[in-house]
Order: C-alpha cells, then structure tokens, then sequence
C-alpha cells in the first residue's frame, strides 16, 4: 500500500525554507500530496501576493511533489478525506495547535500521524515575508504613475 503523506501551506513567495519542508515531508513516505491554501482562505497573515492558481502551478512543478491540489473552500479537511495520507506535516511556523488539529482528524475519522518539521536554517531569506520585505527595502515604494 502507498503511503501518502500531506503537506500544506500558502507557497506564497516560494523559497529554499519551502524546498526544504517539502523534501522533508517526501521523506516520510511513497507519495507526496501538497495542499495550497486558497486565497480566500489565508486569514492568519496578509493575503498572497501571488494567485492561487500560479501558486498551485508553481508547487506543481516543485521536484518533492507527485500531486498537488488546492484547499477546499469551506471544509480544509475535505481534500485530507478524499487523500487519506499517512501522515500530515505541518511546517515549523505553521499556526496549527497540533493537540487541536488531532482532535478534529479524530472527530472525522482519520487517523493520520501529525509530524512537524523543523526550521530551514540556512539563511534569512527563507520566508516570503522576510522575502517581501527585503523587496521593500532595496526596491522602495515606487510611484504609481512611474513607467
């Protein structure tokens, strides 16, 4: 039997922390299934940058990645029934209570493994935020009537 493991996040900005969680994750098992947050759905930092359908292509495309999906719009834990994985990983700075998020899988069911992974620690620049702001600073605001 395949053992599917899932990955999520925004995979707003992409970067070598990204590379890194998702090669971690593809470690844990047969296939690796990656779930990209939908725009709408992204409450607990600004909003992406890039558009979801250009950041599930993007992910798409990534080495670690057999399939990737975009989340559902009303129920996250839609597309983790319909996959079935293993085992769900969730990024180090991703906002998941994991005594919570357990206890919801068990209210639905599913019995996937929970494993966080840890830091890529090599480099500032491996967080879209901290992407963006470096952006910022070396680029400005520039005017928007500039050509």
């Amino acid at each position: 039997m395949t053992r599917r493991i899932v990955a999520t996040g925004t995979f707003d900005v992409l970067h070598p922390g990204h590379i890194f969680y998702l090669e971690e994750s593809a470690k844990l098992g047969d296939e690796l299934w990656v779930i990209v947050a939908r725009d709408a759905n992204v409450k607990h930092k600004p909003r992406p940058i890039i558009p979801e359908e250009q950041r599930l292509r993007m992910v798409t495309g990534l080495k670690p990645v057999d399939h990737a999906v975009l989340g559902d719009k009303t129920d996250m834990f839609r597309p983790i029934e319909e996959i079935q994985p293993a085992v769900i990983t969730i990024g180090f700075n991703q906002y998941f209570d994991e005594a919570k998020l357990r206890a919801q899988l068990d209210a639905r069911g599913l019995c996937s493994e929970i494993v966080r992974i840890g830091r890529y620690a090599d480099g500032d620049l491996a967080s879209s935020r901290m992407i963006v702001q470096r952006i910022v600073e070396a680029r400005g605001v520039q005017d928007k009537h500039e050509d």
